[in-house]
């Protein structure tokens, strides 16, 4: 039986204190305090789909970052927030291509009967459970918007 999510990052911040990975050990804790924030705050059971959400929002927040301190000349800042987008990506399922988010919009498309851009919304409904977790959100609306477009 594989361990849950919780488990996995949990027994993970042992072994990068073990191993003094300070970066690793570091982004580990952020995580571990956004878990323990939707646990007791938010009242939420940390299921696999709870922690991957708390992943997803960590990594929107670094490429954000990332982008920032790019646009600003700060190459350094921005390989670290890339560094940590690495260590986090490595607790999502496998991210989709190119191709097979392509592929999955058309199909997407063509189920829902969608053809402008009001019916954006059901498109989105139809591949957020998924595309949820393996591929950036933003990128599927861009897609989505252009499909209806074209």
């Amino acid at each position: 039986m594989s361990q849950d999510l919780k488990t996995r990052v949990l027994e993970d911040v042992k072994t990068a204190m073990r191993a003094q990975e300070k970066l690793r050990l570091s982004v580990l804790r952020m995580l571990t305090a956004e878990m323990k924030q939707r646990e007791v705050v938010d009242s939420v059971e940390l299921t696999d789909a709870v922690v991957s959400a708390a992943i997803e929002k960590m990594i929107k927040q670094r490429r954000d970052s990332e982008k920032q301190y790019t646009d600003g000349g700060r190459p350094e800042l921005a390989a670290k927030e890339a560094e940590e987008i690495k260590i986090l990506m490595v607790y999502l399922p496998e991210q989709l291509t190119a191709d097979e988010l392509v592929a999955l919009v058309k199909q997407a498309v063509a189920e829902t009967g969608a053809v402008e851009g009001k019916d954006m919304g059901k498109v989105m409904a139809w591949i957020k459970p998924k595309a949820q977790g393996r591929t950036d959100m933003g990128k599927v609306s861009g897609l989505i918007k252009a499909q209806l477009a074209g």
